[in-house]
């Protein structure tokens, strides 16, 4: 029986993966798969999204994979019609809640959102969320824009669902003085500085900035976090679906995780730990939230939060 050719070809891949990380992952993808070469389109989870219904409507996306944020926008592409399942998918001990029950999309890391701060402005750090609604708090509060960020998305989608909160949660932080950057990336640099004394923001960017010498440090809220899972799904009509499957194969690997571990990422398969001095998630509470009722919601959310903060 001949053995089967190892992928080769180029593979496109869009993402809302930091660049800088995303050139160590095609590195040790290579390192893999060295006849692969990796074509990167690189933004914010919504432009990404934007982009591929442009080219859906243009006559077909030129991404063969997609590695985004978060479920709610994987399984819209779903919904859509969008993604090739992948049966075969070596998902292995990664939890059932992490993997489409059709195999069309598979959840490669654990991502919450939490609060930062900065260390030399703020003394007493929050410990609730609700502690970012006093004026003088909010008023230097950040953060990032579900306009532009899956993650962001998410997060307004699972607090909007929470008792207690809802949107006159954020209506408040509003009112008050919060403010809204772009994507992630502005809250850290922002909060890093000085210019705001809290962020609303993914774990792994106040972990990073911190380990380099910023002054900034990252709070679970006594309520919980919301919870991201970066989904990695193949397009339907791929051109190189061998490349696609084994990149798939390999983020949900040990190699990849031990990798996103480094990069500071909570990992998916139990054999691998997570990032060092990371809170365990089982001291966590993940808040829950219906993804259904948040994709349906989405475009009224992102309405209704850019009446709040601009966009």
């Amino acid at each position: 029986m001949a053995q089967q050719a190892a992928p080769s070809g180029t593979l496109t891949v869009y993402t809302s993966q930091p660049s800088d990380q995303m050139a160590e992952v095609i590195k040790l993808f290579n390192a893999s798969y060295p006849d692969v070469k990796v074509e990167l389109f690189r933004s914010g989870t919504t432009e990404v999204m934007n982009k591929l219904q442009a080219e859906f409507a243009a006559g077909g996306a030129k991404a063969d994979v997609v590695l985004i944020a978060d479920a709610v926008a994987a399984s819209q592409l779903k919904k859509d019609g969008r993604l090739q399942p992948y049966a075969e998918a070596k998902v292995g001990s990664i939890p059932k809640s992490l993997v489409d029950p059709d195999m069309s999309w598979f959840g490669t890391k654990l991502i919450t959102t939490g609060i930062v701060y900065n260390t030399t402005l703020v003394k007493a750090p929050p410990k609730s969320w609700k502690d970012l609604l006093a004026p003088e708090a909010a008023r230097s509060t950040i953060m990032p824009s579900p306009l532009y960020s899956g993650a962001a998305a998410i997060h307004i989608g699972t607090l909007v669902q929470q008792p207690g909160f809802g949107w006159p949660y954020v209506e408040t932080l509003a009112k008050n003085g919060a403010v809204a950057g772009k994507g992630n990336g502005s809250v850290i640099e922002a909060v890093a500085r000085g210019e705001k004394a809290y962020g609303i923001i993914i774990d792994y960017m106040t972990y990073n900035a911190k380990a380099k010498g910023s002054p900034v440090d990252f709070v679970v809220p006594a309520e919980g976090v919301s919870v991201i899972s970066q989904p990695v799904a193949i397009l339907k009509g791929t051109r190189n679906p061998e490349a696609a499957k084994a990149f798939v194969d390999w983020q949900l690997g040990e190699a990849s995780q031990r990798q996103a571990v480094a990069q500071g990422y909570y990992p998916v398969i139990p054999s691998v730990e997570a990032p060092k001095g990371y809170p365990p998630v089982s001291s966590m509470t993940l808040m829950s939230a219906d993804p259904a009722a948040m994709m349906a919601a989405d475009e009224a959310m992102k309405q209704k939060f850019a009446e709040l903060f601009g966009g």
